[in-house]
């Protein structure tokens, strides 16, 4: 099923997707998706209605990230060959890991502001996988138990915080609107092969990103493993499972986000993001 969240920042209302691509009002069955109810009681909930006897919500709404206040926004750095030949560093022997503070999420066709006084800020298409269940200590084996799906993610990124402002990679992760997702969570059934999929990102019209999934250094399953060994992942937890070639701050000469550009990404099966960029 697709799960998304629709309405004015701060009114969204939980909806599902239908066939026809209507937008299925949920509110009545479920308050939102949040860490409380994005979990398989609720999939299984949901599964149970009669889905065409609930209300239909204008097409035209504003689409807003498909998760409510996430309890983590966690990133994986260097986690696709390409990426990391593109910026000739060697293969990481285990997961970077990093967090998108929780302020930075927003709608997926919302504007991204470009921070006061950066002249680097630089664009990722990312696949995000959905927690679905508390995740302590879990093996690879049992690990896509866990998940509840996969969602489509930009992770903006300020390169001048991240790499030469200090030792941590968070400072130039977390800003307000660096953190699209969506437009929908598609629960874990109906993806198929989540580790072969194609990621595009253009701006402007430019194709800056072509990759897939397949790329990726530590696939999902390991990502789960790995983190629920460093943290105790909760429902409703993002990551998003790094970024393949094109980012703006390899290129010769790098190019950044200015204000004024039209971002378009999007991953098989996951849809489209669309963003005007600003100052």
């Amino acid at each position: 099923m697709k799960l998304s969240r629709i309405g004015n920042i701060g009114e969204e209302k939980p909806v599902i997707i239908d066939k026809d691509d209507n937008y299925r009002d949920l509110s009545l069955v479920i308050k939102d998706f949040d860490q409380s109810t994005l979990n398989f009681d609720t999939l299984k909930k949901i599964s149970e209605i009669d889905i065409n006897s609930l209300l239909v919500l204008p097409k035209d709404s504003r689409i807003g990230a498909c998760v409510k206040n996430p309890s983590k926004f966690i990133g994986i750095g260097l986690n696709f060959k390409d990426h990391a030949l593109e910026q000739n560093l060697p293969i990481p022997k285990e997961p970077i890991i990093f967090s998108k503070f929780t302020n930075c999420v927003c709608g997926p066709n919302d504007d991204i502001e470009i921070p006061r006084g950066s002249n680097h800020t630089d664009w990722e298409v990312e696949l995000g996988f959905i927690m679905g269940k508390r995740a302590k200590y879990v093996s690879e084996e049992e690990a896509m138990d866990y998940v509840l799906g996969f969602t489509l993610v930009n992770d903006v990124s300020e390169r001048n915080l991240q790499k030469n402002r200090g030792l941590t990679w968070d400072k130039g992760k977390g800003f307000d609107t660096f953190g699209p997702v969506g437009p929908y969570i598609l629960t874990k059934d109906e993806i198929g092969d989540f580790q072969n999929l194609d990621m595009f990102l253009d701006v402007d019209g430019e194709r800056m990103q072509t990759g897939n999934s397949q790329q990726m250094i530590f696939d999902v399953k390991k990502l789960v493993s790995y983190m629920s060994h460093c943290m105790t992942l909760l429902p409703g937890d993002i990551c998003c499972t790094g970024t393949p070639p094109g980012v703006g701050e390899n290129m010769k000469p790098p190019r950044f986000l200015k204000g004024g550009e039209k971002i378009v990404l999007g991953i098989d099966k996951l849809g489209i993001q669309t963003h005007k960029v600003v100052k």
